[in-house]
């Protein structure tokens, strides 16, 4: 377990600092980007909640990261490819949750929808959920199955 807390805290860690950065250099402070995240629940009344709907966001963030390890931990062991394969695995994996993310859970939130594409931003994030947030949710995963015992041998059948 602590190896998947490890996994989200990392996760998120990474999502969340690629996002900071990425629009600091466009002028949005850190809270803005963490008040956005809580925007999915609160709507447009989240920018106007100052830190508290900034700690909301922080918190929905690490959530979702911690449920995209999780998820794949869950599948990881009823799958042992995923275990065998983590990295290719892991690298689809972030492509899978950036669509998932985009394409269901935003649309079905309280965001409003970017009134324009960003070809950088789209760019970016699913270079970022491939490597940043796929990969390292996957060997994470990984490492808490192996260190667990329930890791599958080369036939695919459980050890014991």
């Amino acid at each position: 377990m602590r190896k998947l807390i490890a996994g989200g805290i990392v996760v998120g860690s990474l999502d969340i600092t690629y996002a900071i950065l990425f629009w600091s250099f466009r002028g949005v402070a850190p809270t803005r980007v963490f008040q956005s995240v809580a925007a999915g629940v609160l709507g447009k009344a989240s920018f106007n909640g100052g830190m508290n709907s900034a700690l909301l966001g922080a918190a929905l963030h690490y959530f979702i990261a911690f449920s995209i390890v999780i998820v794949y931990w869950i599948a990881a062991k009823a799958l042992p490819m995923l275990t065998r394969h983590a990295v290719s695995c892991g690298i689809v994996y972030g492509i899978l949750v950036y669509v998932f993310m985009n394409y269901v859970v935003i649309p079905l939130s309280n965001a409003a929808r970017p009134t324009r594409f960003n070809l950088l931003w789209v760019s970016c994030s699913v270079i970022v959920h491939m490597f940043l947030i796929g990969l390292p949710a996957a060997l994470f995963a990984k490492s808490a199955i192996t260190s667990s015992g329930y890791a599958s041998d080369a036939s695919g059948h459980s050890p014991g």
